[in-house]
């Protein structure tokens, strides 16, 4: 018995009882689950607690026959594919059905099980595909796909767009964005709106994984492959099987390793370290990245047959700062998620709040957003966030800072902007005496934002503290 069919309910409605009886029983026996109505009308209040994959159903009944049946779902947009049962002297008006009303097909009485039998195969089919379909629209409207992935704004239902068109493929993605946009975010959308949505899903930052371990991550290692290896070990690619692996920052990832991994893509197969035999590989492979690798691979740091191999199916997010306008749909959705984690009854945010949010630049983007909602819920408690809930001088013009004078900074006319976020990124560093954790938090950007500005600073202590 096949797990579609296990999974697949049908709904049998005919008014005579012995038709009913005979044909749910049949049906039960093939594996469905199966529920009976003995007219339209009762059919449409099974629906509500039944919702039937399948209608099997007679033309003519009391009370709602087969034709207002189904014309009542199309207008309220439940249509369900139907197999409509039609004496022969019926049968222009079951064409008829099958052409105005959209039933998936018709069946002459008395019903042949194989007939039938081989039309609710193909008719579960188109059920499930539409059940599955209305899900994926569901989840790409107004709330977005996943937790922080919310929005209404062009370039949000373009985002979405995009996943939903390559989810259902095999094709390699590179996503690409600033810290804080919802990378993986983006990427477990593709994957549980795609085929192997039941399999693994195995999440790798390039960035935060020592070079020496990188290898033994991503492809595994045989005992003793090199010290410290006490025992076998599976690689993220092999816990990936038949799902996805996510190589999260992956211009960060060394070069020989770069072209290791181009190997395994191209081949499909993956050899331990230490190892003598191949395992053959069925994994999609999703890349992320928060810097443009264009200049990457003009500097040697990225191999661009890797880049091609990766970039099949890009898709860029966009900063928060280009789509504000979904900041009420991103604080709403926010809230009720940190008042189911902290156990708080905050009801929204004050109109003086939403104007600091509007104002705010969100160098850490939908990160830093949830970031400040939540300390502002925590002190909050329940009820409206207001502008004492925010972080001191959130949104507020910050006061001149001199250049090296204690804590403060002024930046002289002629500096660029890159040169004023190193300097107010050095200042805070020396003033928190270099806890780059609570430096993170005061520039209100992520760790990982911080640590890769000091890389391309040359600055010097750039790992965790």
């Amino acid at each position: 018995m096949s797990t579609e069919r296990q999974l697949t309910r049908v709904l049998v409605v005919d008014d005579e009882e012995s038709q009913r009886t005979a044909l749910a029983g049949m049906i039960g026996l093939w594996g469905y689950e199966v529920e009976t109505a003995a007219d339209g009308r009762e059919a449409l209040e099974k629906l509500e607690n039944f919702p039937a994959h399948v209608l099997v159903t007679d033309l003519l009944m009391p009370r709602m026959d087969g034709a207002e049946l189904l014309k009542r779902l199309n207008e309220k947009g439940a249509a369900i594919p139907a197999i409509v049962q039609t004496a022969f002297g019926n049968l222009e008006t079951a064409v008829s059905t099958i052409h105005d009303l959209g039933a998936f097909w018709f069946l002459e009485k008395p019903v042949q099980s194989a007939a039938l039998r081989l039309l609710l195969e193909r008719a579960a089919h188109q059920g499930k595909l539409t059940e599955h379909t209305e899900r994926l629209e569901r989840q790409l409207s107004n709330r977005g796909l996943l937790d922080e992935m919310v929005g209404t704004s062009r370039s949000m239902q373009e985002v979405f767009s995009l996943i939903q068109q390559v989810a259902p493929s095999r094709a390699a993605v590179l996503i690409t964005g600033e810290s804080g946009t919802g990378k993986e975010l983006a990427a477990r959308a593709i994957h549980m709106l795609s085929p192997r949505r039941t399999a693994p899903f195995v999440a790798i930052n390039c960035a935060a994984m020592p070079d020496t371990l990188m290898e033994s991550e991503l492809f595994g290692h045989e005992k003793g492959a090199f010290t410290g290896a006490v025992e076998r070990r599976a690689g993220c690619f092999e816990l990936a099987q038949n799902g996805t692996v996510l190589l999260d920052e992956i211009g960060d990832m060394p070069v020989g390793t770069q072209a290791k991994l181009l190997r395994v893509l191209e081949d499909g197969r993956v050899r331990r370290l230490g190892g003598k035999t191949e395992t053959q590989l069925d994994v999609r492979v999703i890349a992320a990245t928060n810097s443009p690798l264009d200049s990457a691979i003009k500097d040697g740091k990225f191999r661009e047959d890797l880049f091609y191999r990766l970039n099949v199916f890009p898709i860029p997010l966009p900063p928060l700062r280009e789509h504000k306008d979904d900041l009420p749909a991103l604080v709403t959705a926010l809230i009720e998620e940190l008042n189911q984690k902290h156990s708080t009854k905050v009801t929204e945010v004050s109109s003086s709040v939403m104007e600091r949010f509007q104002a705010h630049s969100w160098p850490g983007n939908v990160r830093e957003l949830r970031n400040v909602l939540e300390r502002a819920a925590i002190l909050a408690g329940e009820g409206s966030i207001e502008t004492a809930h925010l972080p001191p001088g959130f949104g507020g013009t910050p006061a001149p800072l001199p250049v090296s004078s204690g804590s403060d900074l002024r930046i002289p006319v002629g500096y660029t902007i890159e040169q004023a976020e190193r300097a107010l990124i050095e200042l805070t560093l020396e003033h928190t005496k270099n806890n780059k954790t609570r430096a993170a938090e005061i520039l209100g950007i992520s760790q990982k934002t911080l640590f890769n500005k000091l890389k391309e600073y040359g600055a010097q202590g750039a790992s965790a503290d």
